[in-house]
């Protein structure tokens, strides 16, 4: 499986990715081994899984450079983003 997270760290920044393992990717942004997220605490608040990674890669494209999509997914998953 290939997924498509959503992090967010305790100032509410949000990070989109993909990987094939979840649970280490989330591990090493913690760790501080991604330029992009270094020196924060991150919480996993959202993933889509799929069984492609062609489909998990145009998933994180469409949400990383089409604000709409963006948007449509912030107001999804907007309850989880208010907890962290």
């Amino acid at each position: 499986m290939y997924y498509v997270y959503v992090i967010v760290n305790e100032n509410k920044k949000l990070y989109i990715g993909r990987t094939a393992n979840l649970k280490a990717r989330l591990k090493s942004h913690n760790k501080g081994e991604n330029f992009s997220t270094k020196g924060h605490n991150w919480k996993l608040v959202y993933y889509e899984a799929y069984r492609s990674s062609k489909d998990a890669y145009r998933r994180e494209k469409e949400l990383k450079y089409h604000g709409q999509a963006k948007r449509w997914l912030k107001n999804r998953i907007l309850d989880s983003l208010n907890i962290v």
